[in-house]
């Protein structure tokens, strides 16, 4: 895991708790807490998606030259 991984992760859950705060001003720390986890983990899969889909496309290249 790099650094980069690591704050992208960090800036999804900032980016929840953010989001928490505008929708509801008096959430509770528990809420926050639960949104902090949850874009933690959605920025987490966001990141292996992209991942998966470049292998993908790089194995389509190497196969459309091998052809």
């Amino acid at each position: 895991m790099s650094i980069l991984d690591t704050l992208g992760e960090i800036a999804g859950a900032a980016a929840a708790v953010e989001a928490l705060e505008k929708a509801d001003p008096n959430a509770s720390l528990l809420a926050k807490g639960v949104a902090a986890v949850a874009g933690f983990k959605g920025a987490e899969a966001l990141e292996e998606l992209i991942d998966r889909k470049k292998q993908n496309d790089a194995g389509d290249t190497q196969e459309g030259q091998q052809a």
